[in-house]
């Protein structure tokens, strides 16, 4: 399954994108996305691919917006090139909507692992934190926001990565604001204060993120979605479950 996201398995057909990436699988899906399990044909490789899934009933401006955000994920990623950031190989369009290209990464998120073992060892919590951080600052440096650090967008992967992904709501340098006032996007267990009060909003609020999500993987005492909770007479359009507008394994759906 692809971190963040919860399983799907319909029967599907074995769609040709592009003329070149077959798709094979659903590997999970979210409020707003869908990722695949892909055939490169052309280079005979496994890859992700993110599908736009738009909710029903959205209106042209919504739609628009969805699309604007996912490219804007698709450039956050590719401008990074870390070995702790989930690789962007392309993006497709079919019937006007993105399809983000991503490295395959082998793996079990964060969530799952606490989910399935329990809190584990500091020490491996720490090393875990490190490669977040990693991503994080090679993400800062570049002037991208991620916004939505959390047990469900670390990936450990079978290799022994750890790999920070959906980049959905990250920032680029001149991004016009993407919320409007009182609504605030991200999972509230994780958010940092200024996040959910409309504060100055900088890398700080990825790295209290970060501290809350490696905090609760180490420690004996952590519960399940624990951590700080949204402040009052907030809107947030995020939750404690796993990738709520993202699901996924290599990217997340958004």
């Amino acid at each position: 399954m692809i971190a963040g996201y919860l399983p799907v398995v319909p029967d599907t057909p074995r769609q040709l994108i592009a003329n070149r990436y077959r798709l094979v699988r659903p590997l999970g899906q979210g409020g707003m996305g869908r990722v695949w399990q892909a055939r490169d044909e052309m280079l005979q490789r496994d890859v992700a691919i993110k599908e736009l899934v738009a909710p029903p009933g959205l209106r042209d401006d919504e739609r628009r917006e969805m699309r604007e955000r996912s490219m804007r994920e698709a450039r956050a990623v590719a401008r990074l090139g870390h070995v702790n950031v989930v690789r962007v190989f392309d993006v497709l369009h079919s019937d006007d909507d993105p399809w983000i290209v991503m490295e395959l990464v082998p793996s079990r998120s964060l969530h799952e692992v606490l989910e399935a073992e329990g809190p584990m060892p500091v020490a491996r919590a720490a090393r875990i934190g490190l490669g977040v951080l990693g991503a994080l600052r090679a993400a800062h440096q570049a002037g991208v926001l991620h916004r939505d650090v959390k047990p469900a967008n670390v990936l450990l992967a079978d290799d022994g990565r750890v790999v920070l992904t959906d980049f959905g709501l990250a920032t680029l340098p001149g991004d016009p604001r993407m919320t409007q006032t009182g609504m605030v996007l991200g999972s509230p267990a994780y958010l940092a204060p200024e996040r959910a009060t409309d504060g100055d909003v900088g890398p700080a609020a990825d790295l209290w993120s970060l501290g809350a999500a490696a905090s609760g993987a180490g420690s004996a005492d952590q519960r399940r979605g624990g951590g700080p909770a949204p402040a009052p007479g907030r809107r947030s359009a995020g939750s404690n479950r796993p990738g709520e507008h993202h699901r996924r394994r290599a990217g997340s759906p958004d």
